[in-house]
């Protein structure tokens, strides 16, 4: 190789040290930077061995609980390994802290079976072995109650319709393809009821006004069916406030079991169920912590970029892709930059949230604390499903003096899959720079910037309060099909290479984010908008 040829590989690969003394142009700094970041990503990636240490070691991360609170401990442990300064916990007020412990499910007649089953998370455990009859009454709603008064003495409850069945007629991994990225090439009209909140309320309540009911009719447990066939199970529940605890144990049994309990149950004789379920609460601290660590600029004024991933997951299993492998791949970022000593002209902030399962309480107790507040929000001391669905709909919106510092907010929570581009979540004007940061890769995949929305994640307070705030664009793979919340998210299902790429791209972004000139256009502070169907009628409340 001639040195020329020797001198310029080492200048394109060989990382922080040349970068520091090279007195290189500004286009050939980004360009060494990126390439830097590229060796660095690809070829000394530490993401399995985080992930074994975070997954197979710790396991799941429901909010509050034992295995968060260890979480969060390797967490800041881990950002100082990687040398972010400034890591610190940001609590907000959260609730209880619940684990399960043990849970059997055994029919013992008509025919002894061990069932499938997990409890559903913050309500009690049996307190011992529990063995009753079983009885279909599937409810959803307040009005299904009357149909079933004076039946449920005694009786452990199954209260889902069991329906028939969900065989798959697709295949359950996949990735995008390019048509698939481009139908999100579309702008979303905006839509707004103003009534949407308040029957999102009536479902959050409902799961307490049924325990109350069945608690009141004698019955001693409550049973639901798993959302998905093939033995998975979720165990989601969302009764984490202090003071509204259930009072009868909640189940969730697979929806083959389920399904053949109630059959036996419709021609008789009914199934009798032995149960030991075994939980605890933990009530010593109901703060609940977001994790926080940074990459300071060499510009104070300047503001600030940011990247997060919800830390939290649910109980049934170890969380790997959701959100594990966004959390995993934060951190990896942030080695990636530190590694290739990344000197950004901004602030590069990382993120680690807790409490997204939640109602995403905690990237909301962010923006609530250092961006943007709202007229009428008196839910700070005790969130809840209700804060979530509530607080897009106070107005007006009030810039905090920290508005203006966030230039823009990457997020990342849809599994372990490649990154294909970027949600440009209808902000038309920030497209061509977002464009711009991604276009070194390319030929990596993830070149695409579309204008469509996405919803239900950490992004999402953000963008309502007009910053500019972002969802990458992710393969699938089998997230939404057979991972997605269930027993079976555990590290075997990561994709390892997926990731490196993820992790790769996300620090190349970020770091151009926060070195460039320009800053993505913040959109207009939302003002209350008028009904989209000003004409629109509804159910009335039923008592």
């Amino acid at each position: 190789m001639m040195f020329a040829d020797r001198f310029c590989r080492a200048v394109l690969l060989g990382g922080a040290s040349l970068l520091s003394i090279l007195p290189l142009s500004a286009g050939a700094q980004d360009e060494a930077a990126i390439a830097a970041i590229i060796d660095e990503g690809m070829n000394r990636s530490e993401i399995l061995p985080a992930a074994h240490e975070l997954l197979d070691g710790i396991g799941p991360r429901l909010t509050n609980s034992p295995g968060m609170r260890r979480a969060e401990e390797w967490a800041i442990a881990r950002m100082q390994e990687i040398g972010l300064r400034n890591v610190h916990r940001e609590g907000f007020t959260f609730g209880r802290g619940w684990e399960a412990l043990d849970i059997e499910v055994d029919q013992i007649a008509p025919r002894p079976i061990e069932l499938t089953a997990t409890p559903i998370a913050w309500t009690p455990g049996t307190d011992g072995v529990l063995e009753a009859e079983v009885v279909v009454a599937p409810m959803s709603e307040k009005a299904h109650f009357a149909a079933y008064r004076g039946q449920l003495a005694g009786k452990i409850v199954l209260v889902s319709l069991p329906g028939t069945g969900d065989e798959p007629t697709t295949a359950p991994f996949r990735r995008l393809s390019a048509s698939d990225i481009a139908e999100r090439d579309t702008f979303a009209l905006p839509s707004y009821d103003p009534d949407a909140a308040d029957r999102r309320k009536d479902r959050q309540d409902f799961a307490l006004e049924r325990d109350a009911f069945l608690k009141a009719e004698g019955a001693v447990a409550m049973v639901v069916i798993s959302a998905r066939d093939g033995k998975l199970l979720h165990g989601s529940g969302y009764t984490f406030e202090s003071g509204r605890t259930p009072t009868l144990p909640g189940i969730e049994i697979a929806a083959e079991d389920y399904r053949r309990l109630a059959r036996y149950a419709k021609v008789g004789p009914a199934p009798v169920l032995r149960i030991n379920s075994q939980v605890r609460f933990h009530d010593d601290d109901t703060q609940a912590y977001n994790i926080i660590g940074e990459i300071p600029g060499t510009d104070r004024n300047a503001g600030y970029v940011m990247a997060g991933a919800h830390f939290d997951s649910w109980a049934a299993a170890d969380g790997a892709v959701d959100n594990g492998a966004g959390s995993l791949d934060i951190l990896e970022a942030a080695r990636i930059l530190t590694a290739t000593g990344a000197r950004p002209r901004r602030t590069i902030r990382f993120a680690l949230w807790s409490g997204e399962e939640q109602g995403l309480l905690g990237s909301l107790a962010y923006v609530r604390q250092h961006l943007a507040s709202r007229a009428g929000d008196t839910s700070a001391d005790a969130p809840s499903l209700s804060t979530y669905n509530n607080w897009g709909d106070l107005w007006p919106i009030t810039k905090r003096p920290g508005y203006a510092d966030m230039k823009a907010y990457f997020n990342i929570d849809n599994g372990s899959g490649k990154l294909r581009g970027i949600h440009a979540e209808g902000n038309i004007a920030a497209q061509p720079l977002l464009r711009e940061w991604l276009s070194p890769f390319a030929s990596m995949g993830a070149g695409t910037v579309v204008g469509g929305n996405t919803g239900g994640t950490d992004h999402v307070f953000m963008q309502a309060i007009g910053l500019p705030a972002f969802q990458f664009i992710q393969d699938p793979l089998d997230y939404g099909s057979r991972l997605h919340h269930t027993n079976i998210d555990t590290l075997d299902h990561m994709r390892p290479d997926d990731m490196r790429q993820a992790a790769t791209v996300l620090a190349g972004v970020l770091l151009q984010a926060a070195s460039s000139d320009k800053t993505l256009p913040a959109e207009p502070l939302p003002v209350q908008p008028a009904a989209t169907d000003p004409f629109a009628y509804d159910y009335p409340e039923t008592d």
